[in-house]
């Protein structure tokens, strides 16, 4: 009798162990992803300088460099770069430079954008503004950066006044980069 239960337990414990070597179950799913429209952009290094060449009052120029990323939607899809004088030049006197309120008309802040494809950079000599945003670069549909950013750069001009207060004069450009 002892030799039957312990035959009897061997196989009861056979039959577990192949039951679970059998038992592979195999299921998938399925990832689904849907990139939407989307933009940004970078600007390296510090401040721009805006520097005067040389003698007889030329103007002041400088430039500055960025990178964009963007996707706009395949069909009817559409994107720009702007940007807009947020804080002024000051120095607390009338007399220096300025954007909304320059000591002579002729007194501006014009600039001139470059952008790899697929942007369009605007048309040159545009007056930067502290009261509306300004183009940079248009999108059409379908636009697609490399993912590490495509090149692109703000080459500015300011008018060289004699008028102007000697000193540091700053201010703030804020860019924006938008998708659709």
């Amino acid at each position: 009798m002892k030799k039957i239960l312990i035959y009897a337990a061997s196989l009861l414990l056979s039959a577990s162990l192949a039951h679970a070597q059998l038992g592979t179950t195999t299921v998938t799913n399925n990832l689904t992803v849907a990139p939407i429209a989307e933009a940004a952009l970078t600007i390296g290094g510090s401040a721009t300088t805006l520097a005067s060449a040389g003698t007889n009052f030329s103007d002041y120029t400088g430039t500055t460099p960025f990178t964009y990323f963007i996707r706009t939607t395949k069909s009817g899809g559409t994107g720009s770069i702007v940007l807009k004088v947020t804080t002024d030049f000051s120095d607390g006197t009338a007399k220096g430079p300025s954007v909304a309120n320059p000591p002579d008309s002729s007194d501006t802040l014009k600039y001139t954008s470059t952008v790899s494809s697929p942007g369009t950079a605007a048309s040159a000599g545009q007056q930067a503004s502290t009261s509306a945003t300004t183009p940079v670069a248009t999108f059409g549909a379908d636009a697609h950066s490399v993912k590490a950013g495509n090149s692109a750069s703000v080459a500015w001009d300011l008018s060289n006044d004699p008028l102007y207060p000697t000193g540091s004069y700053t201010a703030t450009v804020t860019f924006t980069i938008s998708a659709s």
